[in-house]
């Protein structure tokens, strides 16, 4: 699941099995392709109210993402840090949080 190196900070990554990989790229390529929609819908000077709908949707499925990744990082970092002593890991989780509820 992941190697000695944290998900969170530019000089740790995280290995991640394939079936984890793809179902974070699917929900990304899902997301991005939300993104081109509204571009689209902009281009084509759609009402405002209809755009501004499929904007919260791009919020859900952003959020469901950060959800998924984050019970990741808890249950595979978090946790293997804190077995290994390193309870530093549980400042950067709170500050992570922290950006994620602004």
């Amino acid at each position: 699941m992941t190697d000695n190196k944290c998900c969170c900070c530019a000089e740790k990554t995280t290995q991640r099995t394939g079936d984890e990989k793809k179902k974070l790229i699917h929900r990304l390529n899902r997301i991005e392709g939300q993104i081109r929609g509204i571009r689209g819908m902009v281009e084509n000077d759609v009402y405002c109210t209809d755009i501004l709908v499929q904007c919260a949707a791009v919020n859900a499925a952003v959020n469901a993402f950060n959800k998924e990744l984050l019970a990741s990082h808890i249950r595979g970092c978090v946790a293997r840090d804190i077995r290994d002593g390193k309870d530093e890991v549980i400042d950067e989780l709170v500050t992570t949080l922290q950006k994620l509820m602004k």
